[in-house]
């Protein structure tokens, strides 16, 4: 009798801490809503009105806190529960640490984590995973790996955790060797590895664990998975699998198919594979109120990577006109990267200018955007108009705009401005291998062949060596590599047979 009506108490007393924290912050007075001290007070005012406070109910007050993203509050009313001679659980721990995790206080979760240990409670599954993804995002792996040896049978989300950090900070040994041992890998887990090989560049080892997880058969994709690699194929490039990729995502999405990741993953997949018209049927099959920037984005820069300016364009004003979007900096550096690619000058400055004066946003204009320009400008031979946008630009350039100017001058062997931009790059960076190479065949254009010799000499004595450039192509699903004066392909004959019929044919016409 006694152990039920204090099961009800607890209930009575979590109950009464939940109401008390999803009262609206109305109700604390605007004239010092927003002040630290009256964070503090509200933290203090909701425990001092619980009834028969206990752990349970605390922490119940600490977890509304966290889940109204009142973080400051909550870790106001752990020290509360401190100063009231509650003994904290490992549930209250957990709380607080994810409080200090998403507050990016290090210092407080270390605290945290260090009175857990004290208390015999950083063993337990769930302050160590709470701990683990602190240090993760916010310490270094060391601290992270420790955590972890330290948890009492560490669960998937742990493991995950760590996996995650691992393959972020380009530990790809670290990362695989966990995921391999894992006893059993949820979706979420799968997907972390996937993502993770996507984003640090690892586009094969990407697909190829997509390729495993299917093997295995014991967990299903979900609509995270195919985002992820689907944009791991659309940096390789390789259509054939991207279409099966696609059509798995057909099959085991059914109604979810039409989820706005996955439908802008493929509308850029397709458009860098050169093939716009199924780039646009994935963008219409995306329901119009799911589109959002992101989808307009990939649109544009589809084109604009294919080389058809004014469908970009076209894009871009069905956007400002069908929908309440607004464009962002990736929206108009799309925009001039295509007006440059299809030579369209006059278009170029149009919506540059437009950017510049119609939108009121003052970080619309970015360097990349004046860098497009200049070598807009640049490339069409407009040296004058290139130049006295760079002494009206109101933000300091950086290396790539300096690298634009110099790839313009490259062209109309413009060797005066050629000197000044790579003066700037070496000032910047003065082994950069790229800015020397671009140098010399600038000069190489205008004929200066001492200074072609020089350029190389220098490079030489450096020990600054040209990175030799590659491309491939994909042929019934088999990608083939071919790199810059390859002489070990054992396609090699076919291939400058091939260039040789090819140059012929374009003289004789």
């Amino acid at each position: 009798m006694v152990l039920s009506q204090r099961r009800i108490l607890l209930r009575k007393s979590h109950c009464f801490a939940t109401a008390l924290v999803s009262k609206p912050q109305d109700y604390i007075p605007k004239s010092v809503k927003y002040l630290d001290s009256d964070l503090i007070f509200n933290a203090h005012k909701v425990f001092d009105e619980i009834p028969d406070l206990n752990v349970v109910s605390a922490t119940a007050v600490i977890g509304r806190f966290v889940k109204q993203n009142r973080h400051v509050e909550a870790s106001h009313a752990f020290k509360r529960l401190l100063y009231l001679g509650i003994r904290p659980n490992e549930y209250t721990f957990g709380t607080v640490i994810g409080s200090s995790t998403s507050l990016r206080d290090v210092k407080l979760g270390k605290q945290l984590h260090g009175f857990a240990l004290k208390m015999g409670l950083a063993s337990n599954v769930f302050v160590g995973s709470a701990v683990l993804n602190c240090y993760v995002k916010l310490s270094t792996l060391v601290d992270a790996r420790r955590s972890f040896d330290d948890t009492r049978e560490p669960n998937v989300v742990s493991i995950t955790n760590l996996i995650s950090g691992y393959l972020k900070k380009l530990e790809f040994e670290e990362a695989v060797s966990l995921f391999r041992a894992m006893p059993e890998r949820s979706v979420v887990t799968w997907n972390a590895v996937i993502g993770g090989f996507s984003q640090t560049g690892r586009n094969e080892e990407a697909v190829n664990t997509f390729v495993d997880m299917l093997r295995e058969g014991v967990v299903i994709p979900n609509e995270s998975t195919f985002p992820c690699t689907i944009t791991a194929i659309s940096n390789i490039a390789s259509h054939g699998t991207g279409k099966s990729i696609h059509a798995c995502a057909i099959k085991f999405l059914g109604q979810q198919f039409d989820n706005v990741f996955v439908g802008n993953s493929l509308v850029s997949f397709y458009s860098k594979c050169g093939n716009m018209e199924d780039s646009l049927l994935a963008f219409n099959k995306v329901q119009e109120q799911h589109r959002n920037i992101v989808s307009w984005n990939s649109m544009i820069w589809g084109y604009a990577h294919n080389g058809r300016g004014e469908e970009a364009i076209a894009m871009f004003e069905k956007m400002v006109k069908e929908t309440n979007l607004k464009p962002n900096n990736v929206t108009i550096l799309g925009l001039l990267f295509a007006c440059n690619h299809a030579g369209l000058v006059r278009e170029g400055y149009f919506y540059f200018n437009k950017a510049a004066k119609d939108y009121d946003d003052p970080n619309l204009l970015q360097p990349e955007h004046y860098a497009c320009m200049v070598d807009m400008l640049s490339r069409s031979g407009h040296f004058k108009e290139a130049e006295e946008l760079i002494k009206s630009m109101p933000l300091d350039p950086g290396i790539g705009f300096w690298k634009a100017l110099l790839g313009g001058c490259q062209i109309h062997s413009n060797k005066n401005l050629a000197k000044l931009a790579s003066s700037k790059i070496l000032e910047k960076d003065p082994r950069d291998v790229s800015s020397y190479v671009m140098l010399s065949n600038a000069y190489s254009a205008a004929e200066k062949w001492r200074n072609v010799s020089d350029i190389r000499r220098k490079m030489k004595e450096m020990g600054l060596k040209r990175i030799t450039g590659c491309s491939w192509i994909e042929i019934s699903g088999q990608v083939s590599i071919f790199v810059n004066a390859d002489k070990n392909n054992e396609l090699k004959d076919e291939v400058y047979r091939m260039l040789t019929f090819i140059t012929e044919h374009i003289k004789a016409r």
